[in-house]
């Protein structure tokens, strides 16, 4: 038989799980919200989008204030041969190129050869060629050819710490992105710099 404060005990907590099953509490609900990709947010010590906003920066500022630009008569032509990616994790170093093309170019100090797309190029010159009449064909062997060559590498030293009665592990990560530029006529590096951060993060050794 139930005692008096055994039975008020189960109606409040009835009535606690009615309410918040009909509130829907957020906890257990999915939800989703727009971010501004300006912000800085960090889930781990792992090379994420801020780190990859935060070092493509820097760079282009670094190389638009640079003595080689500075030097150049006229607009260099360059070239994007990509960033090696000499880290543990799987990172798309293509973003990483493709956002300083982008913010170069914007500038309109330096033109661009679309390298990633010469066999597109030549094949849609191929098929003009043979199936477009002369006055509309494009010009063949009028591409412009690279003067300089754009690429670099990203590295990483991770420290982790001993072994030990603790609560939590402390994960230590040093990122160091390099960017150069190449004179492809002598092979002479005519521009380089380094960029470097690193981050500290706290995992609970106990957690989901």
């Amino acid at each position: 038989m139930n005692t008096p404060i055994g039975t008020k005990f189960f109606k409040m907590l009835f009535a606690a799980g009615i309410a918040l099953y009909m509130s829907g509490c957020a906890a257990f609900r999915a939800s989703t919200e727009n971010v501004s990709v300006s912000e800085e947010r960090h889930f781990d010590s792992r090379f994420d989008a801020t780190d990859m906003r935060s070092i493509t920066g820097q760079a282009v500022d670094n190389f638009l204030a640079s003595e080689f630009l500075a030097r150049q008569p006229d607009r260099p032509v360059m070239m994007i041969a990509g960033v090696q990616n000499r880290t543990n994790d799987h990172i798309d170093t293509k973003n990483i190129t493709d956002r300083i093309r982008t913010m170069i170019f914007r500038t309109s100090k330096v033109r661009f050869v679309n390298e990633a797309r010469r066999a597109d190029l030549l094949e849609e010159q191929g098929y003009q060629a043979a199936n477009v009449t002369p006055e509309m064909q494009v010009g063949i062997g009028k591409q412009l050819g690279a003067q300089y060559m754009v690429s670099g590498s990203l590295t990483e030293i991770k420290r982790t710490s001993p072994k030990q009665v603790r609560v939590s592990k402390q994960v230590l990560r040093n990122y160091k992105f390099t960017i150069e530029v190449t004179d492809l006529e002598s092979g002479e590096i005519a521009w380089i710099d380094e960029i470097e951060f690193a981050r500290q993060a706290s995992q609970p050794l106990i957690g989901w």
